[in-house]
């Protein structure tokens, strides 16, 4: 296969797979719209249900955070115990965080899809000055959002070097169920505990962002 077949071949595939995936996401929004719920409502919801994606992620984190704090006053016998609940925070956390990740990813679509019906309907307008209305609202809606999507994104990339260093401690303990690692444990707690006092920070911000959003959006 000559290399131009092979690259037409491949553009023939991704074509194929983004005719999918639109068709999906017309038939979700069909389903939805069959109830009444526009694409507008979805993202509203969405950006509702994200903040409280966030506080849980970060209640878990924090939980993770007090675990290993703890550890400290674990006496040798304990300590197989106290690894598997480590372990299970750090489960939790990593489903939390993974959560948090599928709504911003399910907000980013769905504001794309939004954004582009706006403005094909916008264009349809057969009223000079409603058009003008209409897409001035939109440019509006469009920079809110795009705050909003800087801020989600900025604590959902938050939560992965705690993540990362949270599995390496737990990874760490399970290797070595002795006292000394407690000892090497304690030294990395203090990193953990400045990097989710970030996350927490940059968390409130994005929920404060998203409060503003759907303030601004209900206008």
């Amino acid at each position: 296969m000559t290399m131009m077949r092979r690259y037409c071949c491949a553009l023939a595939g991704l074509a194929v797979l983004a005719l999918a995936g639109f068709a999906c996401r017309s038939a979700y929004y069909a389903a939805w719209e069959a109830v009444g719920k526009e694409k507008r409502d979805l993202l509203r919801s969405d950006v509702g249900k994200v903040q409280d994606d966030q506080r849980a992620a970060v209640e878990t984190f924090q939980s993770a955070l007090d675990r290993l704090r703890a550890l400290g006053a674990v006496n040798a016998p304990e300590l197989e115990s106290a690894y598997d609940k480590l372990n299970g925070d750090y489960q939790r956390a990593e489903s939390r965080a993974e959560a948090v990740r599928a709504r911003v990813a399910s907000i980013e679509s769905i504001a794309a899809d939004l954004f582009a019906e706006w403005e094909r309907e916008a264009a349809s307008i057969s009223s000079a000055d409603l058009r003008a209305k209409s897409r001035h609202k939109l440019v509006a809606t469009k920079q809110h959002y795009g705050e909003l999507r800087a801020k989600l994104k900025t604590a959902e990339g938050r939560m992965d070097p705690v993540l990362t260093q949270l599995r390496d401690q737990v990874l760490y303990l399970k290797h070595n169920l002795n006292a000394a690692a407690i000892g090497g444990l304690r030294a990395e707690v203090t990193n953990i505990e400045g990097d989710i006092r970030q996350l927490v920070k940059d968390t409130q911000s994005s929920i404060a962002e998203a409060n503003a959003f759907l303030e601004r959006f209900e206008k």
